[in-house]
């Protein structure tokens, strides 16, 4: 363990941030790290508990507190080597993952959980800098082939794992770059594309080949994968945005957030995108309606794009400052959550319904027509809204970026084509396979395998990771009849 009273004597302290007046004119990353000696105090607090509650709480299954201990010894190189064992990409989610094991660490009990993000974070960082992290190269090669559908982190993980083994794999993407959602869905400010494009580097030299710009099921058939190679992994993403039939839905200047944020990211890493797909917010009123993680980006975008004001609205009820501790404890807590976008301005409003899109005579939007809700539980439990009498109001609005999740997976072209051929869907329209006994990650389809948000829906990026690696030993086992790839 670390320090034996490290947790009584050292305050939490997580990584320092440019201030919001500065950092919102320019997409850089602007987080601070901390220092190494500011770290190992970190690593010092964790207890080490006889029940690690942050195993429970991190999908991979990270072994924290070994990591917080080498850390707080000075030992770096053996601390990057305990943290790959479990996590493909850190550096990813030492950015941008909301951190549940934080959530279930025994000091959050006291509002003061170990700085388990902010280590892990720098540890890959230090690791890179120092050049411990070198590409893993399989002694042989199995001859068995690959192809892996997606790019985001469940492919990849997927991708690298496989290769590790020997096998031939082989990534096929519809952009034009490589990284699935972490490439043009999450902005540049909370992750660098240098971090995807060095692993992109590190996974070639271990023998992965990547296809971009080939949309499986467009441009080519997934039959011709299905027929070329001896195991096809669907790694896609949940894609079919949840929409807002209301009337007004047709205006223009009523966007899914996705296209908003893509076409952002792009322009940002310097991709051509014409002036009719960029969506401004320059000097716009702009209401976000959503209130999770993609409409938080699309708050940090709008004010690094000049927008006049910024609106986040949410039909929930306004989560709690703090959780009941004895209630949740370790699970995820249902709390407020305040992002580093909200920081940089905006107004947040709860219980607010959208009713309508008010169009000016040109057809573009000028305002929303709302009315606040009240929710009430049922003797059963569920939970029922009703309109508040009178609350009835407009609200202004130049942009409407729709952030309200995705449904599941876009059902044409490859997955329409597989359904023809006997692909099942569970009850939320994802692709249907369990994730346990012989059939782990395996479709209705023989030789075909999905993993992460095409499997599971719309989730985190460690999820998807955790997936990855787990669809990975399911096939390496499918292929050989046995594998030494972690469960």
């Amino acid at each position: 363990m670390g320090k034996e009273t490290g947790f009584l004597e050292i305050s939490r302290r997580v990584h320092g941030c440019q201030p919001a007046k500065e950092r919102i004119y320019h997409y850089g990353e602007f987080m601070i790290p901390l220092t190494a000696e500011q770290v190992s105090d970190q690593g010092a607090r964790c207890m080490d508990c006889g029940i690690p509650y942050c195993h429970y709480g991190c999908p991979v299954d990270n072994l924290i507190p070994d990591w917080n201990d080498l850390v707080y010894r000075g030992d770096w190189a053996t601390a990057i080597q305990v943290l790959h064992s479990t996590n493909n990409f850190p550096e990813f989610t030492g950015r941008v993952c909301p951190a549940p094991c934080e959530a279930a660490c025994t000091l959050n009990l006291e509002e003061t959980p170990v700085s388990i993000k902010a280590i892990e974070c720098s540890i890959v960082d230090r690791a890179w800098q120092a050049g411990l992290i070198r590409p893993q190269v399989a002694r042989r090669r199995t001859g068995k082939r690959v192809a892996i559908v997606g790019s985001g982190p469940a492919g990849l993980a997927c991708a690298q794992q496989l290769a590790r083994v020997g096998h031939n794999v082989e990534v096929f993407e519809k952009a034009d770059a490589i990284g699935g959602l972490l490439r043009y869905g999450i902005p540049d400010f909370k992750l660098d594309k240098r971090h995807i494009d060095r692993r992109v580097a590190q996974m070639r030299t271990e023998g992965v080949q990547f296809h971009t710009q080939t949309h499986v099921g467009v441009d080519l058939p997934i039959a011709r994968l299905r027929e070329g190679f001896d195991a096809v992994v669907l790694a896609g993403g949940s894609e079919q945005p949840r929409d807002l039939p209301v009337p007004g839905r047709e205006l223009t200047g009523v966007h899914y957030a996705m296209d908003f944020l893509t076409a952002n990211s792009k322009r940002v890493q310097g991709v051509y995108v014409p002036d009719e797909a960029f969506i401004s917010a320059r000097d716009k009123h702009v209401v976000v309606i959503g209130g999770g993680d993609t409409g938080s980006d699309c708050v940090g975008t709008s004010n690094r794009h000049g927008a006049r004001s910024i609106k986040q609205v949410e039909i929930l009820n306004k989560p709690p400052e703090r959780e009941n501790k004895e209630l949740t404890w370790p699970h995820w807590p249902h709390r407020l959550a305040t992002s580093t976008s909200h920081e940089e301005g905006c107004e947040r409003r709860w219980n607010f319904l959208t009713k309508a899109f008010i169009g000016d005579e040109a057809g573009h939007v000028r305002a929303i027509r709302y009315a606040q809700v009240e929710w009430h539980q049922e003797s059963d439990g569920s939970w029922q809204m009703s309109e508040v009498p009178g609350s009835e109001a407009e609200m202004p609005a130049d942009l409407v970026l729709l952030a309200m999740g995705f449904v599941h997976p876009v059902r044409e072209g490859m997955l329409a084509e597989l359904e023809g051929d006997g692909l099942t869907f569970d009850g939320r329209g994802n692709v249907a396979g369990t994730t346990e006994g012989e059939a782990a990650y395996r479709t209705s389809i023989d030789g075909l395998f999905a993993a992460g948000d095409m499997r599971r829906g719309q989730s985190l990026v460690v999820w998807a990771i955790r997936e990855g690696r787990q669809c990975a030993r399911a096939v390496d086992l499918w292929l050989q009849g046995r594998s030494d790839l972690p469960r």
